[in-house]
């Protein structure tokens, strides 16, 4: 499907009506975009946000987290803002989303990482969407994951989109840059993004964890996103850090007990970690605890193999071709 054709689809200006409640009263939205020296990647990922037809107002907050701000970035024209501040919480990803949620001044909070892109139509279609499921206080599209020049999309199924559904899948297809939730429900509802994740690991997951445990999540069915998947992401191979986050999502949420599939498939997530960090017999050890979950957890065979020596950025890079992390 090209990209014109997705954009047609969308921008039907009746699809704005907001007719979905009051919520949708004040359809105007706050990008939040957090930075760390990539200012390549950053412009083109405003320029995407700009490119947006949305006639609403627009701001687009740009947190620099340990790194300089770029001043010159900011704009104000039209029903356009774009405002630069800096990372005033914890340093990372979660600080950083956090100090643009608190400088944000619209009514909806739409997330982009720096090195993603929307697509045409993204705010039509979720707002489209949100307006079809009157419940619904956030909502994501589908996602095209580019690695290597490929593009494999990927859609979430909105029946899945509960706690529970989360808990057994963390589902790669829900991306945090396709992303849009209702502040005032954010702000006394769901809580700001979790700053005591090690390193800011699955933040995203945490976050989608707590959505979905307090309001229903709608879909804009078409990839309205580009994820960019490269080596130049800031989790990749830190291999430590996921292994430690991983751990401290399995005890925020007690509930993975009771889903043993999704707590297999974090401990596989974590063997991997181990191995690829050389420490064979731990990761034998959770090997053998993920066996014990579910002896077909697919992530086995990889930490078998990592463990026995095959290099885990070898196998990484070998799943990023079929649009699949660890």
């Amino acid at each position: 499907m090209s990209e014109n054709v997705m954009a047609e689809d969308v921008m039907a200006e009746d699809v704005m009506a907001g007719n979905g409640g009051t919520h949708l009263e004040d359809q105007s939205v706050s990008v939040i975009i957090a930075t760390r020296d990539r200012p390549e990647l950053l412009r083109r990922a405003i320029d995407a946000v700009v490119a947006q037809r949305h006639p609403h107002d627009v701001e687009i907050v740009l947190v620099f987290d340990r790194s300089e701000p770029d001043h010159s970035l900011e704009r104000d024209e039209g029903n356009l803002r774009v405002v630069v501040t800096t990372n005033a919480r914890t340093p990372g990803l979660a600080g950083a989303r956090n100090s643009g949620i608190d400088k944000a001044s619209n009514a909806w909070i739409a997330l982009c990482d720096d090195d993603d892109e929307w697509l045409p139509g993204k705010l039509q279609a979720q707002f489209a969407a949100l307006a079809d499921d009157p419940a619904a206080r956030a909502a994501c599209t589908g996602i095209l994951i580019r690695f290597e020049d490929n593009d494999i999309a990927r859609m979430p199924d909105a029946s899945l989109l509960t706690f529970d559904g989360f808990l057994k899948n963390r589902m790669t297809e829900v991306h945090p840059s396709s992303w849009i939730v209702h502040k005032q429900t954010l702000l006394d509802d769901i809580g700001l993004v979790d700053e005591e994740i090690p390193g800011s690991y699955a933040e995203d997951y945490d976050f989608f964890l707590r959505t979905a445990r307090v309001a229903s999540i709608a879909v804009a069915k078409q990839p309205l996103v580009r994820v960019w998947w490269h080596g130049a992401s800031f989790f990749f191979e830190r291999w430590k850090m996921i292994d430690e986050a991983l751990e401290y999502l399995v005890e925020k949420y007690p509930e993975f007990k009771n889903h043993p599939d999704g707590l297999a498939r974090i401990r596989g997530q974590q063997a991997v970690a181990k191995a690829a960090m050389g420490r064979r017999s731990d990761a034998f050890a959770t090997i053998r605890e993920t066996l014990k979950l579910r002896p077909m957890e697919k992530r086995l065979p990889l930490a078998i193999a990592v463990a026995a020596g095959l290099p885990a950025e070898s196998a990484l890079k070998a799943a990023h071709k079929f649009g699949k992390g660890i």
